[in-house]
């Protein structure tokens, strides 16, 4: 038995992100008419890292995918010069649970975190949108970009990160990309970047809100991704009471969800203030957005149906593309 490794490179060759986008549209509806097992994802923290270790396991059987992604997320490594999030996806045969492929988890994170939002942009966002505000200048903050210039027709991007440096690179390698504008705008500020957007998407780890409701324009659609963890907040309270709030999972953003926890340990909403399902919406079974002037809210915490639906594409094109090196398992 041989067992495929896909590195991040291959990755990106695999899947492009518009069949990422049309995949995640297909995971989020699995996951909200209940054709998905997968639990809550567990978590093993490392306090003295500032370091916390997740597995995901997940299995959509209709779309004959099962899958397990181990992530560790540890908060010292950018001193040390690493990088912040390390990951792993192991691909299992869904009829006979022999392992087929290892992959890299971080590519296929940051792919279909991206595609995510721009399911949900596309679903939610107004369709006469031209600017981008991205907060964030890692991994996601690129892929959430891409996403959105995916599903709209972009022609301004400002984009914000406490480190100009890591602003100003973002800026440069990312000018010009795929449906990316030619020309992207380095804000001094996060309210710079969101200023008159009509699309905003978050990509922090910040534990204090870097999105506030007073810098925001009507009818602007928001995607939040970076807030994982129920003491991290990117979104303020005053915000997410003004919004439409569609989750990827209402179970797991009021578990984790700091932008979502906070509020509602506080009394300022209630866990109804969620008001759909991404699935919900594209099943027809929720609304989404009702007018113009609506300001609408995606909020995801990472689904692992995401992961398992993005990895049988990923290991699918692989496989016809010979990307990838085979190892021998047994």
């Amino acid at each position: 038995m041989k067992i495929r490794i896909l590195k991040g490179p291959d990755v990106r060759q695999a899947l492009s992100m518009q069949d990422a986008i049309s995949g995640m549209k297909r995971a989020f509806q699995a996951w909200s008419s209940g054709q998905v097992e997968a639990p809550l994802r567990s978590r093993v923290h490392v306090p003295e890292q500032q370091g916390v270790l997740l597995t995901m396991p997940a299995a959509i059987p209709a779309e004959d995918s099962l899958v397990v992604k181990l992530v560790s997320v540890f908060g010292r490594n950018p001193e040390r010069g690493l990088p912040l999030i390390h990951a792993l996806v192991l691909v299992f045969d869904a009829e006979t649970g022999a392992p087929q492929a290892l992959v890299d988890g971080e590519s296929l994170t940051a792919l279909r975190t991206g595609a995510g939002s721009g399911a949900a942009t596309d679903v939610l966002a107004r369709p006469d949108s031209q600017t981008v505000g991205i907060l964030g200048s890692g991994a996601q903050a690129r892929s959430q970009l891409e996403a959105v210039c995916a599903v709209r027709d972009i022609r301004t991007v400002r984009v914000y990160s406490p480190n100009r440096t890591h602003a100003e690179a973002f800026a440069r390698e990312l000018a010009g990309f795929g449906k990316i504008p030619q020309a992207l705008e380095v804000a001094d500020s996060s309210t710079e970047a969101v200023r008159d957007a009509d699309i905003v998407c978050a990509a922090t780890t910040s534990v204090t809100p870097v999105l506030r409701f007073s810098d925001l324009k009507s009818g602007v659609h928001l995607n939040g991704v970076g807030s994982f963890q129920a003491s991290m907040q990117e979104i303020d309270a005053e915000t997410v009471k003004q919004a439409y709030v569609v989750a990827d999972s209402r179970e797991s953003v009021l578990a984790e969800a700091g932008d979502l926890v906070i509020p509602l340990q506080s009394g300022e909403i209630g866990p109804e203030h969620i008001q759909a399902e991404l699935g919900e919406v594209l099943n027809g079974t929720r609304p989404g957005r009702t007018s113009a002037e609506q300001v609408t809210c995606f909020k995801s915490c990472g689904l692992a149906a995401q992961d398992a639906l993005a990895a049988k594409l990923i290991l699918e094109q692989a496989e016809g593309l010979g990307l990838g090196s085979l190892l021998d398992w047994t």
